[in-house]
């Protein structure tokens, strides 16, 4: 029984895995250390960037102008080229974005998929079960589709793509394989006990074969991102121009949660001490 539920929050966190790491841009586990509080949008006008609270509201950028809070900022030659840049950089992003996210769900629902095949008693479950899946992970990838893979990224959007679609099927699948495993064991029936134990060991093999292939392929793809995000960092260091207040445009900052970022500040720290 304690296999069996750890299996399947296994499951749930591969699938929330995936698309929390296209959400925050936060590559690999926080690796690459880069969050945003924009929301963002890409079209023929420029990108937009925006958020609820905080200054800037609203930037745009397009063809090395740049716009906030509905004023034209001025720029040098040199800080127009760097614009152009980060421009390019942002639109050649997103959609490799939205492939990761889509990667992401495919993965977790395979998984899912596979914990249903295990453990559902019925062909009639089994079924219905997994056309339900189906058809959550349909919606999923559709939401991406029509969000980053139209070039609108925005936060809490893949939180609640993930969240709408597997966790019906989480709540449903954990409830039978928990309702199954208390009836077998108030009953004394040891025989259903110990074939529910075996699905789980075997389940075990089952995602390794599904998922961990496929999921090392995604981490590698998502730290192909890292360097992309370390350009788009150093090219808003580089910006000459200042806001009205004097600060400096950061549309792209350091996570102070991420694992690289807090060796680092440690790092500092001891240098600091000593």
């Amino acid at each position: 029984m304690r296999k069996t539920m750890m299996s399947s929050a296994l499951v749930a966190g591969v699938a929330f895995g995936g698309a929390a790491q296209a959400r925050n841009l936060e590559i690999h586990d926080g690796h690459c250390g880069y969050t945003t509080d924009y929301d963002v949008r890409v079209n023929a006008s420029g990108i937009d960037f925006w958020r609820d609270a905080g200054k800037p509201a609203q930037v745009n950028i397009h063809d090395g102008q740049l716009r906030v809070d509905g004023r034209d900022i001025s720029v040098s030659a040199d800080d127009a080229a760097r614009l152009r840049t980060y421009e390019a950089e942002v639109r050649g992003l997103l959609p490799e974005v939205a492939g990761i996210a889509r990667e992401g769900v495919n993965i977790g629902y395979a998984a899912m998929r596979t914990v249903m095949i295990t453990f559902a008693e019925s062909e009639s479950d089994r079924r219905r079960m997994v056309d339900r899946l189906d058809e959550n992970r349909r919606q999923a990838l559709a939401r991406i589709d029509n969000g980053l893979g139209k070039g609108v990224w925005q936060h809490h959007d893949m939180d609640e793509t993930i969240a709408d679609g597997i966790g019906e099927s989480v709540s449903d699948l954990v409830g039978k394989i928990t309702g199954e495993a208390v009836t077998a064991a108030l009953s004394g029936n040891q025989s259903k006990v110990a074939a529910l134990q075996a699905r789980a060991e075997s389940l075990d093999k089952s995602i390794d074969r599904e998922v961990n292939a496929r999921s090392d392929a995604l981490n590698r793809r998502s730290e192909a991102l890292c360097p992309r995000l370390t350009q788009l960092d150093q090219l808003q260091q580089q910006f000459q121009f200042r806001l009205q207040d004097g600060s400096r445009l950061q549309l792209l900052i350091r996570d102070p949660n991420a694992k690289d970022n807090k060796k680092l500040a440690t790092a500092t720290e001891r240098t600091r001490a000593d």
